[in-house]
């Protein structure tokens, strides 16, 4: 190969700059430092982009990737939560990760510890995005801004190179789409989406500056607000001490109704709600609107020969439940080692590369499904009223707890997160008090009233999932059947191992105590027992484990409170 070729052939070739690119980037060249990295980036850096609004798993990458002390060194708020007025009723009511009464006021910058471990950021992504394409770059990326994707040429199911803006033609032995719902690659592969939910939206926002925060936490500490209108909802996001982004997502089909400029119908939406029209009243607008579609979709396929999709690239969930950044976090680190594993050639390229799409498709599949749930519930939404009955009925959905919760749960669970109960930043029991509250009925937890539970592996096959961890793809045991699947690690494998010593609650317990004073600090053990009970709900629930009454002892007694200490009614 002549000098000319080497120069422009790269080991992998990434489309895009944002988080997608400038994560998998940072992975692929923090182990192994030997690949040579190009990322192409069509703007100049740094730029204003939309979905600002994170949740704590992303917080555990930054520090994989070795950023977070930059990104906490910008002085991002803190986000504790989110204040909500959603639903049938007008009232306020909060979502927390830690509560506000536990919020220590700690200077910062600080470390990744104590309560930093359950929060997340609220970044402004001018700067946000920069921070982590420069660490991209500074560990050997190669990065060229200003420089568009002109051609691609494919034969088959393969990319062979690259035609940039700039004149140049690159070759590379991996590929990654990570330019966003734009979907360069996607697009020259000829694959095309679906859109697996009615669900379509229009996103209208500005920047504004010296609007007032809702909520003054602690250091830095705040929540985002998500204020429901008879037409649509408006998302308060602090940025920084002066900096504030705001939009408004109403109906596609609401917005081609009213015949209006969006500058309209963006001022029209803040002066309907007081709350926050209270909060920019001293605030000035930057005064360039801007918009976009925002509904939801799946790219029909995510992995091929020699390239990958990753973020929105391969699909996007509404944003009501702010988990855009996460998804995209998560699939360009799962990316970055999948290309990592294949290169060491030890694990069969089939089973990496054909998990790394289910992974995407599962969490992509269950963060819209959520959100269609979210909308459905929401009573105010008179033009959506007629979908959010469509929406049930497809999905059998009858917005009581106990059958919004089995729907909910197929295949949510044990897909976000393999070690613990989680969909969309909720776990276990704050998804129940969520369905408590839309409902208005009390949700009901399966494993009350019962104290022998005993493993039901009846039918189930043993296949083996990927668990990511320090740059490497391990194999873990999982039982699946039908939809569901039993993940043996983490505290749903500290459960497993304990049901196969004993069956009833009390020995369970003191087995669970026990294997949890290995490895954790006593101070999170009792942290660690209620994801433990959160996870036997979701396994019995799931047919994993029956559950039965010894009448001479004690009966497992769970509810859900109407006010808790992480969702509760706003009084602030």
């Amino acid at each position: 190969m002549n000098t000319q070729l080497q120069e422009n052939h790269y080991d992998v070739a990434i489309v895009g700059g944002g988080p997608a690119g400038s994560t998998a980037g940072t992975f692929l060249r923090k182990y192994n430092p030997n690949l040579r990295v190009l990322i192409l980036e069509k703007e100049k850096f740094p730029r204003d982009h939309v979905g600002e609004s994170q949740l704590p798993a992303i917080s555990d990458i930054l520090v994989e990737m070795g950023c977070w002390d930059k990104v906490e060194a910008a002085n991002f708020p803190i986000k504790i939560g989110a204040t909500y007025r959603w639903g049938k009723s007008s009232e306020l009511w909060d979502f927390d990760f830690v509560s506000p009464s536990e919020f220590k006021n700690e200077p910062r910058p600080a470390q990744y510890q104590g309560q930093r471990i359950l929060t997340a950021f609220q970044v402004d992504r001018s700067i946000y995005d920069d921070i982590l394409l420069r660490h991209a770059e500074q560990l050997g990326c190669q990065v060229q801004e200003e420089t568009a994707v002109a051609k691609v040429d494919v034969q088959g199911d393969r990319i062979n190179s690259l035609h940039l803006s700039n004149g140049k033609q690159i070759t590379a032995r991996y590929y990654i789409d990570a330019s966003g719902h734009i979907g360069v690659l996607r697009r020259a592969l000829g694959i095309k989406s679906d859109i697996p939910t009615k669900l379509q939206n229009i996103a209208i926002w500005d920047y504004w500056t010296n609007a007032e925060w809702a909520d003054t936490i602690g250091v830095g500490g705040t929540r985002v607000q998500v204020m429901s209108l008879a037409h649509g909802w408006i998302w308060f996001i602090p940025l920084g001490p002066t900096r504030t982004s705001i939009g408004f997502i109403c109906p596609a089909e609401h917005y081609k109704k009213l015949k209006k400029r969006p500058e309209e119908i963006y001022q029209e939406a803040l002066q309907s709600e007081p709350r926050i029209g209270e909060l920019i009243a001293n605030a000035t607008s930057r005064g360039n609107i801007e918009t976009t579609k925002d509904w939801s979709f799946l790219s029909q396929r995510m992995v091929g020969e020699n390239w990958f999709m990753a973020g929105e690239a391969a699909g996007f969930a509404d944003p009501i439940l702010a988990a855009g950044m996460t998804l995209t976090h998560v699939s360009a680190r799962e990316a970055a080692y999948t290309i990592l594993e294949l290169e060491r050639g030890k694990s069969n390229p089939t089973w990496l590369k054909t998990h790394y799409e289910d992974n995407q498709r599962r969490r992509i599949q269950q963060h819209i499904r959520f959100a269609d749930y979210w909308y459905a519930a929401n009573g105010q939404f008179t033009d959506l009223q007629k979908h959010c009955k469509e929406i049930a009925k497809d999905a059998g959905l009858r917005l009581s707890p106990e059958e919004a919760f089995r729907w909910l749960a197929q295949g949510g669970f044990t897909n976000d997160n393999l070690q613990e109960t989680a969909i969309g930043g909720f776990d276990l029991a704050s998804m129940k008090h969520v369905l408590q509250r839309f409902a208005k009925k009390k949700s009901a937890w399966e494993i009350s009233g019962y104290n022998v539970f005993q493993l039901d592996l009846k039918g189930a096959k043993e296949e083996y999932l990927p668990l990511y961890v320090q740059g490497h793809i391990a194999q873990v045991k999982c039982y699946v059947r039908g939809e569901h699947q039993l993940p043996i690690t983490g505290i749903y494998g500290v459960i497993f191992r304990v049901l196969n010593r004993a069956s009833e609650m009390d020995e369970i317990v003191k087995l669970l105590k026990e294997a949890f004073s290995v490895n954790v600090p006593p101070e999170h053990i009792p942290l660690a027992m209620d994801q433990a009970i959160q996870c036997l709900e979701v396994m019995v629930s799931e047919g994993w484990v029956k559950a039965q009454v010894n009448r001479k002892k004690t009966k497992l007694q769970i509810s859900i409170p109407d006010e808790g200490k992480l969702i509760h009614t706003h009084h602030g």
